[in-house]
Parts: structure tokens; sequence; C-alpha cells
């Protein structure tokens, strides 16, 4: 006994077809919007994940150098820092900035100052290393909470792939605090 042909095994577009208008969507898809198109109509504005990535890239930067201010004042400190200062400079490139490669050592004397500066918070830039390795060790776990805290947040509201690195980097700051409390 035969069986009719199943009428759904034709229905649609045949896989040839689609393979052959695949390079002319994708060529039509990345040709309608500009990079710097955020759907606001501002034009000239970065979109909110250029901002959010900027300012990742930033507080990666700038707790780059409050590591290596640390390393500067307290040099029996630079075996436990040095490979988490490596993955925060990691962390800033990843995200598409740059972080100094050693700050000079006046750099934290300078800032005596700037020290709780009010919203800015840790990462406002590098503060006064305090004299004891205990305490640059707390100021540094504080900054790196802070700003795992903030990425969180920042999750919210960025696309995919920016927060799974967000996420992610997220995480190490997380694993970076308890590695700076523990003794």
């Amino acid at each position: 006994m035969l069986f009719p042909p199943s009428p759904r095994a034709r229905s649609g577009p045949r896989r040839r077809s689609l393979l052959a208008v695949a390079p002319a969507a994708l060529l039509a898809a990345g040709c309608s919007a500009g990079p710097g198109d955020s759907g606001t109509g501002g034009g000239s504005r970065p979109s909110a994940a250029d901002r959010a990535r900027a300012r990742a890239a930033r507080d990666s930067g700038e707790l780059a150098a409050r590591y290596a201010a640390v390393v500067a004042a307290h040099p029996k400190l630079a075996e436990r820092l040095r490979p988490l200062r490596a993955e925060v400079v990691r962390h800033a490139e990843a995200f598409g900035g740059t972080a100094e490669s050693s700050p000079s050592p006046s750099a934290s004397a300078s800032a005596s100052g700037t020290q709780g500066s009010g919203k800015a918070g840790p990462s406002a830039s590098p503060a006064a290393v305090p004299a004891k390795p205990k305490d640059a060790l707390a100021e540094l776990a504080a900054a790196e909470r802070e700003i795992a805290d903030r990425r969180v947040k920042a999750l919210l509201d960025a696309p995919g792939e920016l927060a799974r690195l967000l996420a992610s980097v997220a995480a190490a700051g997380a694993a970076h605090v308890y590695l700076l409390t523990e003794a």
C-alpha cells in the first residue's frame, strides 16, 4: 500500500532559497543601522550600551591604578596583589579601555585629600593609601565590592553580550573581595 506524500513536506521556503537570500539579508541589515544609532533620535549621543561599556572600562582602569598605588606603598603585598591587578587590567581591556601599566608612587601620596568625595566613592581617583597594609586591603575590597555592585545593577539595561561580560567581571570582583578580606 502506497502512502500519499505529506502535504507539509514541501510547504515553505526551501533550504537552497534561504541560503541564497541570507547573504543579501545580512548585507542589508549591516547597512541599515549605523554604529551611533541608538533609536533615541539624538544621533550624536553614544548608546546606553556604549556608555555602560565606557564606564566599566574606566572603573577597571581606576581600580588597577588603586592596586598599583597599594603595591607601591606596601611592597610586601605585591606578590598577593599582582594577580588580582592583572585580572583588573584584563577587565579594562575587555571593556575596550586601557589600564596604566604602573602609576607613579607619588600619585597616591598627592591624592590625600580626595578620600570621601561623596557619591563618586572609591573609584573617583586613587586616594591616599592607608599606612597599615590591612587597612589598604580593606579599602581595595570596598572598591571592588562597590564596582561589582554597580556592574550587577547595569546588567538590567545591558544587551546580551555586554550583560554576560558585566556578569562575569562582577563575579570576578566578588571573588577579589573574598581574596582581599581573607587572612
